[in-house]
C-alpha cells in the first residue's frame, strides 16, 4: 500500500533522543516509515509499540520481536500500554498528517479529486461518516465546523447550500458534494476551498481535535522524566494546541500558576522555534509543505 513518505524523518527521530534499550511509541503507524527508523535506533532489549485505528495499516506490520502494532485510536494509548505492562515509556511520536494512501483511495472518500462515497473514517468500525455529517448535522453546526476546522471563508454560505440541497436529495457521494459547491467558489481558489471543506468534515468525522487533546494529556502521564514527545502537525489549529500544551500545560493556552507564582507545566520545549521541512524536502514531497514539528521534554 502506498502510504506517504515520512515527513521530517531525521528531525523527528533525532528529537526522540532514542535510548537503545528504551520503550517507544509511534502513535500514527500508517505505512510504518517512522517506526522502521525508530527500530534502527533500538537495541535488542528496546521495545516499540505502534498504534493505528485503520485496519488497512495492519498490512504494513513489521516482523520484529521488539515491535507490536495495536489497532486503536491513539487517544487510548495509555490504557493499551498499561494493559501490556508499561506504565511509562521513554518517547512518543505522533505524525498527525493524513497519509497518501487515504487521500488517493477513492472508496475511502477523503479527497474531492475522485468519485466515491462520502466516508472519511480513519476507523472503519466507526458509525459516523462524512455523509452523516453532511446530511444530518444542523446548518449552524456545519457552519461552525467549516469555519473552525477548515478556516473556510463564507462557511455560512456553503452550509446553506448543503442544507438546501439535502432537503431535495440525500448527499452521499464525493462528486455530488463537489459539483454542488463548485458554482459558489471562484475558479482560481476552487481546489483550495474544496480541500479546506473536505478537511473540516474529515476532522469532525474522526473527532481529531478531541483525540489530540486526550493524546497530549495522556502523553504527559505516560512519559518518564526526560522522555520526549515529538508531534508533527499540518493544520494551524492542531499546531496551536500542541504549542499551547508545551507552553502552558493545556491546549487552551491558559496560564496556571501555583501559590508562589510558578507556572505548572509538564514539558519543556526542546525547540523554541518550530521546525519545518527544508525546500528540498518540500520539492520532493509536496505534502510536507504545511508540516510543523514540535518537541517536548518531560519535566
Amino acid at each position: 500500500m502506498a502510504y506517504h513518505v515520512p515527513v521530517l524523518l531525521s528531525e523527528s527521530i533525532e528529537g526522540l533522543n532514542i535510548q537503545p534499550n528504551g520503550v517507544y511509541v509511534d502513535l500514527t503507524f500508517g505505512g510504518g516509515g517512522h517506526s522502521r527508523a525508530m527500530l534502527e535506533k533500538l537495541g535488542s532489549r528496546g521495545r516499540l509499540f505502534a498504534f493505528d485505528q485503520d485496519q488497512d495499516a495492519q498490512a504494513n506490520a513489521i516482523n520484529d520481536k521488539r515491535f507490536m502494532l495495536i489497532r486503536g485510536n491513539f487517544r487510548y494509548s495509555r490504557n493499551f500500554l498499561r494493559y501490556h505492562g508499561f506504565e511509562q515509556v521513554n518517547g512518543i511520536l505522533a505524525d498527525l498528517g493524513v497519509s497518501s494512501y487515504h487521500l488517493d483511495t477513492p472508496e475511502r472518500g477523503f479527497s474531492f479529486r475522485f468519485e466515491g462515497p462520502l466516508d472519511m473514517r480513519m476507523n472503519q468500525r466507526s458509525k459516523l461518516t462524512a455523509a452523516k455529517v453532511i446530511n444530518e448535522y444542523a446548518q449552524d453546526d456545519l457552519t461552525r465546523i467549516l469555519k473552525l476546522y477548515g478556516e473556510v471563508q463564507m462557511a455560512g454560505r456553503f452550509a446553506a447550500i448543503i442544507a438546501n440541497e439535502r432537503e431535495k436529495t440525500r448527499i452521499e457521494r464525493i462528486e455530488q458534494l463537489a459539483e454542488l459547491l463548485k458554482p459558489a467558489i471562484p475558479f482560481k481558489v476552487q481546489s483550495k476551498t474544496l480541500a479546506q471543506i473536505f478537511q473540516a468534515i474529515r476532522i469532525e468525522v474522526n473527532r481529531e481535535m478531541e483525540a489530540l487533546k486526550a493524546m497530549l494529556q495522556n502523553s504527559a502521564k505516560s512519559l518518564v522524566p526526560d522522555g520526549r514527545l515529538v508531534v508533527i502537525s499540518y493544520h494551524s489549529l492542531e499546531d496551536r494546541m500542541v504549542k499551547n500544551f508545551f507552553r502552558f500545560g493545556n491546549v487552551e493556552g491558559v496560564e496556571i500558576v501555583d501559590l508562589m507564582g510558578n507556572r505548572k507545566v509538564p514539558f519543556e520545549q526542546v525547540n523554541r522555534k518550530v521546525i519545518v521541512p527544508g525546500e528540498a524536502e518540500c520539492q520532493a514531497n509536496n505534502r510536507a509543505r504545511s508540516a510543523k514539528l514540535r518537541i517536548g521534554r518531560k519535566l
